[in-house]
């Protein structure tokens, strides 16, 4: 039996580290060599601003259609951290978290480990102990000095570039870029889903020895709602249906996986017909997410201006609704005005709720950063989502449209009280 529950140790490694999110390589890579655990398959890493989560959904679909045995890590989780951690397509159990906890404890000896950092070698402790054929690794912030980037990718991928966690990365996009660069290996593919990439990451690949391969230049795609095209190094794949996810930049998303599936086929080989499986029957919770029923209603995570952008362009794909009512609520240290800035022209009305602890933004906060950004409808105030939610409700009539957005809490909110209902 585990030490401890898995709530339990979630509770204590919140509290083992001094700071929430301490960058580098040094105390992880430490502990993973006491560990000394391998893995003999092949290893994506997916990292990007925005795209990471979908790109790795992806993937796994993909390469499950395929009959691999698939590892999963990803983060944020929207209702369970069991999300963070699949194997074969499968949240991993709760006992099952709670032992890898155990031994990621007794391996680092007193070594202190942010949340991420002990989650991160515990996702590790599962997969090399359970006979999988490949990993997909989502990194959690930046690149170069993330705990995923301990390990040594066969194929990398950074799926966008755009201005966020400036704190940690720096304010522009050429000192991200390079940051996130960094999963980038020596003589191994490098896949960027970013049709103009930051100079920074360009020069790094080609300074570390890395075949970089962009969007729009080594491989891309054609095509629309019906039927796309996507072209590569490796050749072309045609009469492709678009991924389920919904968006058009799904199908930018869609290339950059095909891109890296090419790019290891020596070694994991994808027959068409899993791609147009694992396409069709790829899904991911809170990306431009529909839910069932009227009046119709969208769920997004979007949490930075690029993401906004994306979600206002794929709002306004939707075609017309009378009234768009927004439920909005997101951290205090994200660019709240600039999400604002990129959604005021699809959204007709504003339904605030702060968000709990001490991230969390206020809705005086919400409000002002809405004011600023020169949106002229109205602004509601509200103590939750879910109280947001309701009134935005009542308001709409079933040919308006509801869309929930602005951080993973915000979205997390809604889908656990619906689950509940």
């Amino acid at each position: 039996m585990p030490k401890k529950s898995l709530s339990e140790w979630l509770e204590y490694v919140e509290q083992l580290h001094s700071k929430p999110i301490e960058l580098g390589l040094d105390r992880v890579a430490r502990v993973r060599s006491t560990m000394g655990l391998a893995f003999a398959g092949p290893i994506i890493t997916v990292g990007g601003t925005n795209g990471k989560g979908s790109v790795c959904a992806m993937l796994e679909a993909v390469l499950q259609a395929a009959g691999y045995r698939t590892g999963l890590y990803t983060s944020p989780h929207l209702l369970t951290y069991n999300e963070r951690v699949r194997v074969d397509g499968m949240s991993v159990g709760d006992e099952r978290l709670a032992q890898a906890f155990d031994r990621v404890d007794e391996a680092r000896s007193g070594t202190s480990l942010t949340y991420f950092e002990f989650g991160t070698l515990v996702a590790w402790e599962i997969f090399a102990n359970s006979n999988l054929d490949v990993l997909i690794l989502e990194v959690g912030l930046g690149g170069r000095l993330d705990a995923v980037n301990i390990f040594d990718a066969d194929c990398a991928i950074v799926t966008s570039i755009g201005i966020d966690h400036v704190d940690f990365l720096g304010p522009t996009r050429e000192s991200i870029g390079f940051e996130k660069a960094g999963i980038f290996r020596t003589g191994r593919p490098a896949i960027c889903g970013d049709p103009q990439p930051p100079d920074t990451l360009v020069s790094h690949a080609r300074s570390i020895g890395a075949p970089l391969q962009v969007l729009g230049r080594e491989f891309g795609f054609e095509g629309g709602k019906q039927q796309w095209r996507y072209w590569g190094v490796q050749g072309s794949k045609s009469s492709l249906a678009p991924p389920a996810l919904r968006g058009n930049r799904q199908l930018a998303n869609a290339a950059v996986t095909l891109a890296a599936l090419d790019s290891l086929r020596d070694r994991i080989p994808v027959a068409m017909q899993a791609i147009r499986e694992g396409f069709s029957l790829v899904e991911l919770a809170g990306r431009f997410q529909v839910m069932p029923g009227v009046p119709c209603v969208v769920v997004d995570v979007a949490h930075n201006p690029h993401a906004a952008a994306v979600l206002a362009q794929n709002l306004s794909d939707q075609g017309f609704f009378p009234n768009t009512r927004a439920v909005f609520g997101m951290l205090v240290d994200k660019d709240m005005e600039g999400v604002c800035l990129a959604l005021k022209a699809r959204v007709d009305e504003w339904h605030v709720a702060g968000l709990p602890g001490p991230r969390g933004a206020s809705v005086a906060q919400l409000a002002s950063a809405i004011e600023k950004s020169g949106v002229t409808g109205a602004i509601v105030r509200h103590d939750s989502v879910m109280s947001a939610y309701a009134a935005a409700r009542e308001l709409s009539n079933e040919n308006d449209r509801i869309v929930i957005f602005g951080s993973f809490l915000t979205v997390a909110a809604f889908l656990s009280a619906k689950s509940r209902a």
